[in-house]
């Protein structure tokens, strides 16, 4: 019987602190890469967001939110109309994983073909 030989790994060696687990975190977080989506249009409101993802729940809604603005992925902004409007629109970082979620569905895209 043959015995295989372990191979070393050749990709580059993970940062300690893990910034590959921190990103997937974030994105795997239920209806984050829908948010992200919807915001890379320009700015929304939260009823405007509720629309564009049905099946999330205002609680779901809400807490994505406050987690993508302390993350630093969006910004929170009051508009002084009457009454008071509030709207959600990524940041520069926000703008970052816009790419990453284009490139997801396109794969996803790829998949539901070969289904």
């Amino acid at each position: 019987m043959a015995v295989l030989k372990r191979r070393k790994n050749q990709s580059p060696a993970h940062d300690p602190d893990c910034p590959l687990n921190e990103c997937m975190k974030l994105i795997g977080g239920a209806w984050t890469p829908n948010i992200i989506w919807y915001l890379s249009g320009g700015a929304r409101r939260f009823s405007e967001l509720k629309d564009d993802i049905p099946p999330i729940s205002a609680k779901v809604l809400s807490a994505r939110l406050k987690e993508l603005e302390v993350k630093g992925v969006l910004d929170r902004r009051v508009v002084p109309t009457t009454p008071p409007t509030v709207e959600y629109s990524l940041t520069a970082l926000g703008q970052e994983l816009v790419p990453a979620i284009s490139a997801i569905v396109r794969v996803g895209k790829k998949l539901k073909k070969r289904a």
